[in-house]
Parts: structure tokens; sequence; C-alpha cells
């Protein structure tokens, strides 16, 4: 017996060693959802009497690790305690990042963090520089806990008043880990949803707090603690993601009390969770075309770099519209009085473009396996995987397996991201020879 484990061990440790920080942190997403449904398949994770298929508990799982919300079963009418706790977990985990969570656990045992571990934590927070890794990670954890923990506090009147002390404990809990991780799940039962509180404002106000502050990124939590919340000494990153946050949120819910006639509280709780959180308060399903486009355009931009969301991300959505006034007022390209790097364009027009193509080819694919399905429905649903977001028009249980299987997928690459997903198995040299430049016509 110990032959075989040390082998595995050395096996995985020259895996480590000699992989790029991408392709291990996506081979560790992919066999974290593995190592899920096997968990959601085991007897007692479920219900007495209740059937949860193997594509169902992988779809289940990979939603939870990619923070998505997506679900084809009730959550809390088919998982038992057990299961629920396992989702939560598979939240917490996919939120932070295999890496980040990975050094916690190595900083709690009292290991020493090599060189290999801090790049896989920079890979996974897209952050820049190595240096103050075990202090970043250190802070990430201390904020987690401290927002979660506030979130159950602040959260458990709403469900107290509805259910008994110690289920409303757990209801709390479980809310505050999907909502800070903007994952989208509950365990209320009867696939409502939020919706039986559309009008508590406290609950209301929880949810956006936590959403909104795991969808900004650790490091503009930390700038804004290091600035003591004075713009003028926050990071160029800092200034773009919050006032790019704030324009898409309170243009969302502007957008959609125009398009659903919906009063401000209900609009902004649209507004925000569509920025790759996953709850609602309103069926989607009775929605305008004009109100789910506005959530599609919501959704696909998604949350910021470094976050538990999703999404091309904020700071690439704003890069393409400084592009836009470039060309009108012929200046360079920046904000707050500084120059965006010349790059910035390039990468973020890159992503954008492989979001429109993952989206694009998924709906291609849905509407070929559900031709009886609105194509608006079905765009609505490949959005809402690729961004993380986890809403849906309420298709999602009655699609065919291999549906399911086209949203696993497009939920995976949602997570790692394509262009890193398109870059991790392809190294190719630089090439030794450069060809003769020729312009070609544009637009």
């Amino acid at each position: 017996m110990e032959a075989p484990l040390s082998y595995i061990r050395s096996a995985f440790s020259k895996f480590l060693k000699t992989q790029p920080p991408a392709r291990i942190i996506a081979t560790g997403f992919a066999l974290l959802i593995l190592l899920g449904a096997a968990l959601l398949s085991l007897p007692f994770a479920v219900y007495p009497g209740v059937r949860l298929t193997p594509l169902d508990a992988l779809f289940t799982a990979t939603s939870a690790v990619c923070v998505t919300g997506l679900v084809v079963v009730d959550t809390a009418d088919t998982f038992s305690m057990f299961g629920q706790i396992v989702i939560a977990v598979l939240i917490q985990i996919g939120g932070l990042g295999v890496a980040s969570i990975g050094m916690g656990v190595a900083l709690v045992a009292g290991r020493r963090i090599s060189l290999k571990g801090r790049s896989l934590v920079r890979e996974a927070l897209n952050v820049e520089s190595l240096d103050g890794m075990v202090r970043l990670v250190r802070a990430v954890l201390l904020m987690t806990l401290i927002c979660e923990a506030a979130g159950a506090v602040f959260g458990f009147p709403a469900f107290a008043s509805d259910h008994m002390p110690l289920q409303a404990v757990w209801l709390s809990i479980f809310h505050s880990i999907a909502s800070f991780n903007n994952a989208g799940f509950d365990v209320l039962g009867s696939g409502t949803n939020l919706i039986p509180y559309r009008r508590d404002i406290l609950l209301n106000i929880v949810t956006d707090t936590l959403v909104i502050a795991g969808g900004i990124g650790f490091m503009v939590m930390l700038d804004i603690g290091h600035s003591r919340g004075n713009f003028r000494k926050m990071t160029l990153h800092t200034k773009v993601v919050l006032t790019t946050t704030t324009v898409l949120l309170f243009g969302g819910a502007l957008l959609l009390q125009i398009t659903d006639k919906l009063d401000f509280m209900t609009a902004f709780f649209q507004s925000m969770t569509a920025r790759t959180a996953g709850f609602s308060t309103v069926d989607f399903g009775n929605l305008s075309n004009a109100g789910l486009l506005v959530i599609m355009i919501l959704m696909f931009v998604g949350a910021s770099p470094g976050s538990t969301g999703g999404g091309i991300k904020t700071t690439t959505f704003f890069v393409l519209m400084q592009q836009v006034w470039v060309l009108f007022s012929k200046r360079r390209m920046g904000a707050f009085h500084r120059r965006l790097p010349d790059g910035s364009l390039s990468k973020a027009a890159t992503i954008a473009l492989m979001g429109l193509l993952v989206v694009s080819g998924g709906t291609f694919a849905l509407c070929m396996l559900e031709p009886q399905t609105d194509f608006v429905r079905l765009l609505f649903e490949q959005v809402s995987a690729y961004s993380t977001a986890g809403l849906s028009t309420g298709i999602t249980a009655g699609l065919c397996p291999a549906s399911r299987v086209v949203l696993i997928f497009t939920m995976f690459i949602g997570r790692v991201g394509a262009v890193t997903l398109l870059t991790l198995w392809v190294e190719r040299p630089e090439p030794s020879a450069r060809y003769t430049e020729e312009a070609i016509t544009i637009g």
C-alpha cells in the first residue's frame, strides 16, 4: 500500500514542479469538480428516495466549484445536510481558488511556502508581483471570514422569521457563503430562490453588500482599506473597478426600471445579481426580451479581476469603452490622469472576442440540441454559464443530457478563463524570423 502512495506523491510532486501555474490551477479545478461529483453521488448526500444521476452530480459540482449557481435539481429538496455542506465547501474553495486555499492550509500547518506555491497564488489572484504573497493570502482569508461571518449574522433575522432557529442559522451561513462567492445557490427549497424575500430590505442590503464586496476583488478591498476610503489615494485599478461597477449597477437598474417597470430596490437587486451573483427576487422567465438583453450584457461583463466572479471583467469593458472614447477625442487611452499600458487594448479585445466565441459556439450547440426552446432563453442560459452568473429563465432542469454537458464545459471555461485554456496546452517557441510588415484595410 505504501509503494503506490509513494509513487502517487512522487508523480504529483513532479507535476507541480514541471507544469506552468495556469495549467496546475486548471487541473486543480477539474479534480475538485470530480471529487465534488463523487461526494454528491454518495447515497447519504441526498434524501432517502431521491435519485441523483452521475451527470446531475457532475453538473451540480461544476456549478458549485465554478461559483455559477445553475442547477438541474433543487438544492434544498434534493441534498441532505451532508450534501449541502459539500456544496458549500465546493463554493468556498471555488470562489477563493484552489491555490489560495492550499496556501492557507499550508500556513495553518506551519509549512514553508515555496516559490512555486507563491506563483500559483499570483496566477489565481491575478496580481503582478510575487512580493508579499503570504501576507496577501492571510489578508484574503481574513477578509473572507469577516465578510461571511458578518453576512451570516445580519442575514439571520430574515431567515429566523420563517424557519426554526437551527435551520435559520444554516440558511444564513450558506447564503452568506454563496453571496460573497457570487455563487447563487440557495437552500430554501421549492425553487423559489429569494423571491419570497423580495421586500425584505435587510436581506436585500446584506446580499447586495456581500455580492458587491466579493465581485470587486480582494486587491480592491485591500486598497480601499490602505487608502482609508480616500479615492484620490487609490490605485488606478481600484478607481477603474469602483467607477465601472457603480455605472453598471445603477445603469442596469435604471434600464430594468424602464424595460420591466420594476421598483428601484428590485431593479437594483437584479442589476447586482447579474454581476455573476446568481440570486433572483423575480422570475426571469417573465421578464421582457429587452430586460433579458440588459441582464445578458451585465452578465457578460461580469465582476472584476481577482474576485470571486466571472465574465470578461469590468476592467476589460472599461478599456474597450476607453478605446471608443479615444476614437472621438483623439487622445491617448487613459483615465484619472494616468495613461494605460500599450498592450491593454489588445489584451482586452482578445478576452472579449474569446468570450463572444465561447458564447456563440455554446449557443449554437444548444440551438441544435434544443430546437424546441426559444433562442433568447438558450442564449441567456449560455451567457449565464460562461459568466458564472447562474441566472436562468427556468429551462436548466429541462435540458437534455448533451445540453447539460455543453453548460458544464462552458462553466469550466468561464471560471478558468477562455484565453487561459487556449494557451494552457500549447507551448510554441518564439519565432526566429520576422516577416515583412504590410497593412490591410480595417473597417
